[in-house]
């Protein structure tokens, strides 16, 4: 039976779709006196400052994926530190024209930051269990709510063993004070590049990442005091999601939380008052409205199998991978003439493909929805095309007979699902369905993410938050996979959605693209000044 909230969630997304002859709704201009602060801070509250690494976790790119490779951190404040800074920390500042600017390790949409994290705890040092938030500015957790130690033993009992908690959390109005209606889309891209982000931090710590997918979201507001909260309008947070890491491997994991604990957080007093972000701000009601018909209730998830098969060889950087993390940046030019090698290529493509105890895709445990349709460039021994990327190989039938009868469907090697649909230039029939974006025609090769649709969420429309989740944990593994092979991706969220789908004769809601990215030879801009990520804390005490 379909869900009632099924059609409208449909409407949010057509709705928002931009076309050739007109975009999705936005402000058309940008308001720079209104722009969001790009840091939240709790106020009132005495930060608990974390330390920087002076030492860091790993030393080769495959210590990214393989988590019995890396030594098993203990709990405490300095790893909780570290496994902040390799994930949503500052990774630098960048300066030209008199305007200076952080990146962070995770990417974000326009580079404006709506996803928040809040760890729970236990007690380490001098803080006792509790409820925080992390302030990637400061690089500090701000109390929010302390926990009793009987309530944190509930935890530790119901995960058999040390554990913590990270919620990530959304403010949309970050997004659509730029983009408008279509940054819900945006907010859900940037929570799943949040998520891997933290699975390949964690597994540096050999520590494993699990989302609680049977959480609901009214639980999470009440683990985060959100009902005690008073925010400042549209400047809200929403919960996305839970996720519980633990020490060691991938031992069986439960997908909710102790009852007890939800009961005990609803009675905690909370601290804290969030800042306000802009003096004013623009609603746009189909982005709330969405939420809410998304919003997850506690419902038990079906798990997958992903399979561990060995990864490829490719020539890869020297770099640590801690380093490879730091020097993520998303790329705003290529080198046309710029291209990569074969093995490179298909090195890059097989990262993409979810196996049992790898991060970051074990951090969830659904069945893969999200294939890659390429347009390949200048790829060494690769002939230049069209070619699809098969992340489940159970949806070949029903793609097939979905898309466009004339394609090939020539396997490119031997046991890898990867496929030739039709041979030729593509470059300007990439940029043109990017938005006439330059990036994805010059590059080495471009994608756009199709994911299985409307199938995925007829009767659970909050899978919708769910298929963006996937396609940014996918875009997290190809920008890391980018800098492995000294090139650079960026993702791309301006695209027009049914000229791709066109493009692969898709008629109708089965399958949808909702995610692009690009990867080349960057061209570096000289006007950029680079500066340490903390440098404003040199003279913090430890």
């Amino acid at each position: 039976m379909t869900h009632p909230a099924y059609p409208d969630v449909v409407r949010y997304h057509e709705e928002t779709k931009h076309h050739l002859e007109r975009y999705a709704r936005s402000p058309g201009y940008m308001d720079w006196g209104n722009q969001p602060v790009p840091f939240r801070f709790y106020e009132g509250v005495t930060p608990l400052p974390l330390p920087l690494l002076e030492t860091d976790p790993g030393t080769t790119h495959d210590d990214l994926y393989q988590r019995e490779n890396n030594a098993v951190w203990p709990i405490n404040r300095q790893s909780i530190g570290g496994f902040l800074e390799l994930s949503l920390a500052i990774s630098t500042w960048k300066s030209a024209g008199g305007s200076r600017w952080a990146l962070r390790i995770n990417p974000s949409s326009g580079n404006l930051h709506p996803t928040e994290a809040h760890p729970v705890l236990p007690s380490m040092d001098d803080a006792a269990a509790g409820v925080f938030h992390y302030n990637p500015f400061l690089h500090a957790l701000e109390p929010r709510a302390s926990l009793e130690s009987a309530v944190w033993d509930e935890v530790t009992r119901h995960f058999s063993g040390e554990a913590f908690l990270v919620v990530l959390t959304s403010i949309f109005w970050r997004e659509s004070w730029k983009y408008g209606e279509r940054a819900f889309r945006y907010c859900q891209h940037d929570t799943g590049h949040a998520l891997a982000a933290l699975s390949f931090s964690a597994s540096l710590f050999g520590w494993h990442t699990r989302m609680l997918d049977e959480v609901s979201d009214d639980d999470l507001d009440t683990v985060l005091g959100f009902d005690k909260v008073q925010w400042h309008g549209i400047e809200r947070e929403d919960p996305e999601l839970i996720c519980v890491v633990r020490p060691g491997g991938t031992r069986s994991c439960p997908h909710h939380l102790p009852r007890p604990f939800v009961t005990a957080c609803r009675g905690m007093p909370v601290t804290g008052r969030p800042n306000r972000l802009s003096k004013e701000t623009v609603t746009w009601d189909i982005i709330y409205e969405t939420a809410r018909l998304t919003r997850a209730p506690a419902s038990e998830a079906a798990s997958a199998a992903y399979g561990s098969r060995p990864f490829r060889s490719g020539a890869f950087s020297p770099s640590a991978p801690a380093a490879m993390i730091r020097g993520r940046r998303s790329a705003v030019s290529f080198d046309d003439s710029g291209s990569l090698s074969r093995e490179n290529f298909l090195a890059i493509l097989d990262k993409t493909l979810p196996r049992n105890n790898h991060p970051p895709f074990d951090a969830v445990r659904t069945a893969p929805t999200t294939h890659l349709l390429l347009f390949v460039h200048r790829v060494g021994g690769m002939e230049p095309g069209m070619y699809f990327f098969l992340r489940a190989a159970e949806d070949m039938t029903d793609l097939r007979a979905a898309a466009d009868s004339d394609f090939l469907w020539q396997e490119v090697e031997p046991e890898f699902p990867l496929f030739l649909l039709k041979p030729g230039n593509f470059r300007q029939t990439a940029a043109l369905v990017s938005c006439h974006q330059d990036i994805a025609g010059f590059s080495a090769f471009s994608l756009g993410m199709i994911v299985r649709f409307a199938e995925s969420l007829r009767n659970a429309p909050w899978q919708y938050r769910r298929l963006f989740w996937e396609t940014g944990m996918i875009g997290q593994v190809l920008y890391l996979e980018a800098e492995a092979h000294d090139v650079r991706g960026t993702g791309i969220g301006c695209f027009f959605d049914d000229a791709v789908h066109n493009l692969m004769g898709l008629a109708d809601l089965s399958f949808q693209s909702l995610y692009h990215f690009t990867i080349g030879i960057p061209v570096e801009d000289p006007r950029l000044t680079s500066f340490l990520p903390y440098e404003h804390l040199l003279d913090r005490p430890s």
